[in-house]
């Protein structure tokens, strides 16, 4: 008598399953709920940590006892909501326009960089004779500070807008090439083969399966580009601008102001961490595997 597979629970296929076996399924509601108190509880930890900071900040001042210098928490935030409005120096901006200017600099200059990064990390990885011809290019320039060019970038553009924006892609460039071939390196060869496999072509497994893989690793060198773009912008506002956030904090600090010169510095690190906040949500959506 002929048993089929549906008669007989115990009969195993070619791979070795039996046929009857259940398929583990994880709980997804079980695992975002796990993601949701994670995150929950390192906002928890990370607000406290800014907190406890600010208590260390206020006892320090009150030791010394000497706001020129270390301003107290109180005299620093008076000096943040009168200068938010209120021009520094005299006929200048306040502080929330200099933010803003600042804030553009950065974004325009971090997206330039970034863009052309992630292109050629991404050529680089796919062609290896012309990786083997930038990349010591690249590790030649990747040690080099961007402020060294600011001499040169106001001799071929002056002292507006553009050489700050090109001094920041200066610096995100070998930041983000770096990253970016770090990553695809990383990204299993199968999911390659599987795409060649089906039928796609180099460029679209490129392009389309192992880019969006190294995505994670892409997000992380763009958060530390993030942050270097805001150092290069902060020191060339300080030698070459007459606006801008790094332009105030010089000008406080030479009358002393050092109140304004903690609350420029309070801001800066504010918008960071709402730009860094703005990473880590595109990465959230950006990649199935996190939600």
């Amino acid at each position: 008598m002929t048993i089929s597979a549906l008669d007989a629970p115990e009969t195993v296929l070619d791979l070795g399953v039996p046929i009857n076996d259940p398929i583990d399924i994880p709980d997804v509601v079980a695992e975002r709920s796990r993601r949701r108190r994670t995150t929950a509880r390192r906002v928890g930890f990370g607000a406290l940590g800014l907190g406890m900071a600010v208590v260390i900040w206020e006892v320090v001042a009150t030791i010394i006892g000497n706001d020129i210098m270390v301003p107290s928490v109180q005299s620093t935030v008076s000096a943040l909501a009168h200068y938010l409005t209120t021009p520094y120096p005299s006929g200048s901006d306040p502080l929330w326009e200099d933010a803003l200017v600042s804030t553009e600099r950065v974004l325009m200059g971090f997206g330039i960089g970034t863009f052309c990064g992630v292109a050629v990390g991404s050529v680089m990885y796919a062609v290896q004779p012309i990786r083997h011809l930038v990349d010591p290019i690249i590790e030649v320039t990747r040690p080099l500070p961007p402020l060294a060019f600011i001499p040169v970038l106001i001799m071929w553009f002056g002292i507006g807008q553009t050489p700050k924006v090109v001094l920041i892609s200066i610096g995100v460039l070998p930041i983000m090439v770096v990253s970016t071939i770090a990553a695809l390196d990383a990204v299993p060869k199968d999911l390659e083969h599987c795409g060649r496999t089906l039928g796609a072509s180099r460029r679209y497994v490129l392009l389309n399966v192992q880019v969006r893989a190294a995505l994670p690793a892409i997000v992380t060198g763009m958060r530390i580009a993030m942050a270097a773009s805001w150092t290069s912008i902060v020191a060339a506002e300080m030698i070459a601008a007459n606006s801008g956030l790094g332009f105030v904090i010089l000008q406080a600090g030479n009358y002393l102001q050092m109140p304004l010169v903690f609350a420029g510095i309070a801001m800066i690190g504010a918008v960071g961490l709402l730009l860094d906040t703005s990473l880590r949500t595109a990465l959230f959506w950006l990649d199935p595997s996190r939600r």
